[in-house]
């Protein structure tokens, strides 16, 4: 007797699943800055994949910093301690595009560059912008699914 439940695909983890397309969509973000920026550069496909995951990773570490600083700056109680934690607050903000042309550097060398800190804004600020609309999109896609 063939076991069914053995041939049947399991469901992925929503969290690995979420993680991979946002992977892809850097990606296609990464390639379109690449095509049109001259400043944005890598030698190939396989290089701009690979950046495109230490983008996914290095700004997984930036939005729990950033969530940190925002609860940090809504639990401040006094005019000093809102100035502190927004002081934190747009060091993260700004830091971490320090740190993102850091690690790609460090990482990739030469052979990858994502420009200066303003391309480098512009590129995050659209990676950002990107992921949330292409989960906002499946969202709606798979609580459309369930209805029908």
């Amino acid at each position: 007797m063939v076991d069914q439940e053995a041939d049947r695909p399991r469901a992925a983890d929503p969290r690995v699943a979420a993680a991979v397309i946002d992977v892809f969509v850097y990606v296609v973000v990464l390639n379109l800055f690449i095509e049109y920026l001259p400043q944005v550069l890598s030698e190939t496909f396989t290089l701009s994949l690979l950046t495109a995951v230490l983008l996914k990773l290095v700004l997984e570490v930036v939005v729990a910093g950033k969530d940190r600083a925002k609860a940090r700056f809504r639990a401040a109680s006094g005019p000093a301690g809102k100035v502190v934690a927004g002081l934190v607050l747009w060091l993260v903000l700004v830091g971490s595009k320090f740190l993102v042309l850091e690690a790609v550097d460090l990482v990739f060398g030469a052979s990858v560059s994502l420009g200066g800190f303003f391309s480098v804004t512009l590129l995050i600020l659209v990676l950002l912008l990107a992921r949330a609309g292409v989960r906002r999109l499946l969202g709606a896609l798979g609580s459309a699914a369930t209805v029908s």
